[in-house]
């Protein structure tokens, strides 16, 4: 082999096999590895971590409902533009799109959601929601704040980045599918993989928890109409009973559970709707009753969606009643089950034990509610985890859904860090993997 094919040959070799590390005021020696720690430090100074609770508590005073959130993507096109990071907006009617970086790939994104809950706030102090029956009750005006932290964190070293993070922040994650909007609007195009995570009020501050695989179950919610002949309460004969055929319907959806599931896959069907009758000595001509399933696995899912639908007009024809089945797939989607990709974790890992301490990284027992960040996970790799807010000494925190919910906002730091940390390392470390060859590039870069 010639001279100038053997120099070729290294440049080569040394360009696939090299590890990349991040350049700028880390030193070498610390590598990959110093990059949590000083994100961290980076995310505590005061002038940052003030800035983020001021972005929290003002959207935490109005409070908007799912694709309703004009005010709340105001105030994130508003930082952005301040910070010089250019963006798409509007996105599944609401939704931004920004992006910090070379521009070019790879990409990975990181996710915050932004809508609020029908309900009212019951905590008295200064910043309590404004808007009568809307409250975040869930925590995304947390996440809002700490992934515009972390925009900031990644902006400042935008020169340093192997690649482009893309900043999805998410209208609508309440039931109503904004992920899959998101999607739908092209949020996914040429994105690797996409990372986000879930404030937790009953997990110590300073703490990550999550675990490859399944998280959390898939979801769907039923109502049925089971219709009958309505009539006097003392003479049963002349009528068609559909309260007793609603009984018979809900003892059977049990058995669903009890004898048809793998005890080993969990799985869940709950009630928690019924209505019918209005007078003790009156029949009426029909019952609704409604609720929700859960599994682990889109296979069990959609088996036990069947089987609902199924049981359901069965039971009902066995006590000479009509049923109707209504699963809302027009305004509350299925969600898929929230899976892991191992691969990440990894990654996850890595990362969190970097900054935080491997004895601060915690294996998470899945949970059977359900988060639209699954949509995403079904189109690419991702990876969702809990952060920890709970601090003993404040006080117990209320869970979420709760009109007694509260942020402890000591947390920000930590998951402002973390989404940057993820972000950045994941384009430094997976970088030779990405093929260049076929991409195409984000419109708006």
């Amino acid at each position: 082999m010639g001279f100038f094919n053997w120099v070729f040959f290294i440049f080569v070799l040394n360009f696939f096999c090299s590890k990349p590390a991040f350049s700028g005021s880390s030193s070498t020696s610390n590598g990959l590895s110093g990059i949590p720690k000083r994100f961290l430090q980076f995310a505590k100074k005061p002038e940052l971590f003030d800035w983020m609770v001021g972005i929290r508590r003002e959207i935490h005073e109005n409070p908007e409902l799912g694709f309703e959130e004009f005010e709340t993507s105001k105030l994130i096109r508003a930082e952005l533009d301040k910070m010089g990071i250019r963006y798409k907006y509007p996105v599944a009617v609401t939704g931004v799109i920004g992006f910090v970086g070379t521009g070019g790939p790879p990409f990975v994104a990181i996710r915050a959601d932004m809508d609020a809950l029908s309900m009212q706030e019951m905590v008295e102090w200064k910043h309590k929601s404004r808007n009568p029956g809307k409250m975040h009750a869930c925590g995304h005006d947390a996440h809002v704040a700490m992934l515009l932290g972390a925009a900031k964190i990644l902006q400042e070293h935008r020169e340093e980045l192997k690649g482009t993070v893309v900043l999805v922040f998410q209208p609508a994650e309440e039931g109503r599918g904004g992920a899959m909007k998101m999607i739908d609007a092209g949020v996914l195009e040429n994105v690797n993989a996409i990372f986000g995570l879930h404030v937790a009020p009953n997990l110590p501050i300073g703490e990550v928890h999550s675990r490859a695989g399944p998280i959390g179950a898939g979801s769907g919610f039923f109502e049925a109409v089971i219709s009958g002949k309505g009539g006097h309460a003392a003479i049963p004969q002349h009528s068609v009973d559909p309260i007793l055929a609603a009984s018979n319907v809900i003892v059977s959806l049990q058995h669903l559970i009890s004898r048809e599931a793998d005890p080993l896959d969990p799985q869940v069907v709950t009630v928690a709707k019924f209505q019918g009758g209005g007078a003790f000595n009156v029949i009426p001509d029909s019952v609704t009753i409604g609720g929700t399933f859960r599994a682990f696995s889109r296979e069990s899912f959609m088996q036990l969606r069947l089987r609902i639908e199924e049981v359901i007009t069965g039971q009902a024809a066995v006590q000479r009643c009509n049923a109707t089945v209504n699963f809302f797939t027009q305004d509350k989607p299925f969600f898929p089950p929230t899976i892991n990709h191992k691969g990440l974790h990894e990654h996850f890992l890595n990362v969190t034990g970097d900054m935080l301490g491997t004895h601060k990284v915690k294996d998470l027992k899945p949970l059977t509610g359900s988060e639209d960040f699954a949509f995403y996970q079904e189109i690419i790799p991702g990876y969702f985890f809990l952060l920890g807010m709970e601090n003993e000494t404040r006080g117990r925190l209320e869970s979420s859904h709760s009109p007694y919910f509260q942020i402890n906002e000591d947390s920000f730091p930590y998951g402002a860090a973390l989404h940057a940390s993820l972000a950045a390392r994941y384009l430094l470390e997976f970088q030779p993997e990405v093929s260049f060859s076929d991409t195409k590039h984000h419109d708006e870069l």
